[in-house]
């Protein structure tokens, strides 16, 4: 897609995804469509997360002296913080920061909590808004000061091996979720100098947007016991002694919605998968003087019937032609469309239409078989926008031999570069000013030939993009 940056604030306005009018920088407001995507969304990902863990809702403000316990954290956040000094016309004895992440609010409260290895694991989350004061250039869903969509979970273990399995089972609740979507992804360690403050390492979800550049859709951290022992977080074991726990905590923001517009929209607007649609089929009945009434009777009748099988279904009988109606509800993603005509009705069928690929078929209506016959588009659009992601996710990671190489593979096609590498911090340090880009992150052990910087035995596979 040409001008993916233009194409992407462009449709975000057209199809009232949301308002980023709001006169603060980086601050935005949901409008009912956009709203819609994201609650949708947000049930997918607490589906998942429900099964093995607790929903709860902190506080927004941290008290400075909790923020500054962190040494290694604060530091990672102390531009970004955003902090509220007085209460009306009062100075506050102690300032208070607006969560740029909640790892100093929830864990003073987690230090009261546990006290047994029997309360032990546990495993939180909370969907909230978080503040960070973004220096760089703002951009809507994806550089901003208020992440309005913060989807964090923080879990307590008694063993380093548990933390461990924690963070797997992260990466699995992630990749489920983003193939519910049908967002394609690579998952990397990132490099020490890009780890989470005060985490032992971070595991990363990264995509590709249709300009060529990657975009962090979630994040994995292994805390190890660097916040337990600032916190004092301990737990008695069954021999009687006091232990330190391990943590792990993992995020994604409204950054997501920004993958499912991108990777799936295309020149006509959103093409969005039917898991989030807040439409996912629009009934169009095509009116002309005679048999009006008898069109727009049947296609009521129709959308009573998929509301009532459970589908998000929209009758559109607006008195607009229905060209316009197409455009739009294409625009706005709509995943299948139905169009009933006076001679269709005659004929007993339908006109299918899908957003996916704009394929139109015509089939015959028997109502006892209509839901099973929309459900089974549905479900053969979701798979075809997953597939088709993955495939452009693929196509766009290129191997390369030498550092020459992978430089000129990322000023010609962008995308991801797969390369051997090291693993030596300064040797990483120099391919991305040589480069110019960033190391996504380490992939896997790979000691099969030379990093292509140094010339060293090469450790790890590791991938290089321009990122977001």
């Amino acid at each position: 897609m040409s001008k993916f940056s233009e194409w992407f604030h462009n449709i975000l306005e057209e199809a009232e995804i949301i308002d980023t009018r709001y006169p603060i920088k980086g601050m935005h407001v949901w409008l009912p469509q956009g709203f819609q995507i994201r609650k949708n969304a947000l049930k997918l990902l607490k589906g998942i997360l429900d099964e093995d863990h607790d929903e709860v809702l902190f506080p927004l403000l941290i008290p400075e002296d909790e923020l500054a316990k962190e040494a290694i954290h604060v530091k990672g956040f102390e531009e970004e913080v955003y902090w509220i000094t007085h209460g009306g016309l009062t100075p506050l004895g102690k300032k208070l920061a607006l969560r740029p992440t909640s790892e100093t609010a929830m864990y003073p409260m987690f230090a009261l909590w546990v006290r047994s290895h029997q309360d032990l694991p546990m495993r939180f989350y909370q969907v909230v808004n978080t503040f960070r004061y973004e220096t760089k250039h703002t951009r809507p869903l994806i550089r901003v000061r208020e992440i309005t969509t913060f989807k964090e979970a923080h879990t307590v273990h008694t063993t380093s091996q548990e933390a461990e399995k924690q963070v797997e089972r992260a990466i699995e609740i992630y990749s489920s979720f983003f193939d519910q979507v049908g967002i394609p992804y690579v998952v990397t360690r990132r490099p020490e100098w890009d780890k989470f403050p005060g985490a032992d390492y971070t595991m990363a979800f990264d995509t590709l947007l249709p300009d060529g550049k990657t975009l962090q859709i979630g994040t994995v951290h292994n805390l190890g016991q660097t916040f337990a022992r600032t916190f004092q977080i301990t737990y008695e074991t069954e021999e009687g002694q006091h232990e330190y726990v391990y943590q792990t905590c993992y995020g994604l923001s409204d950054r997501i919605i920004a993958s499912i517009i991108g990777v799936h929209g295309d020149e006509g607007g959103l093409s969005l998968p039917p898991e989030v649609a807040p439409y996912q089929v629009v009934v169009v009945p095509i009116i002309f003087k005679e048999g009006a009434q008898e069109v727009l009777d049947f296609c009521a009748k129709l959308e009573k019937q998929l509301r009532s099988a459970g589908f998000r279904v929209r009758l559109d009988d607006r008195d607009l032609r229905a060209g316009k109606k197409f455009y739009e509800w294409e625009m706005r993603g709509v995943p299948l469309r139905i169009e009933i005509g006076p001679r269709d009705l005659k004929e007993g069928k339908m006109v299918l239409v899908r957003r996916d690929t704009r394929e139109k078929e015509f089939v015959e209506y028997q109502a006892e078989e209509l839901v099973e016959l929309v459900e089974d588009r549905l479900g053969n659009i979701t798979t075809h926008l997953r597939e088709k992601a993955w495939e452009m996710l693929r196509e766009n990671i290129r191997e390369v031999k030498t550092l020459e190489e992978a430089r000129d593979t990322i000023q010609e096609n962008n995308g991801i570069v797969s390369f051997l590498w090291c693993g030596d911090e300064a040797c990483g340090k120099d391919v991305e000013e040589k480069v110019h880009v960033d190391i996504l992150g380490i992939q896997g052990d790979d000691d099969t030939g030379k990093c292509v910087n140094c010339g060293k035995t090469a450790r790890y596979r590791a991938l290089l993009a321009r990122t977001y």
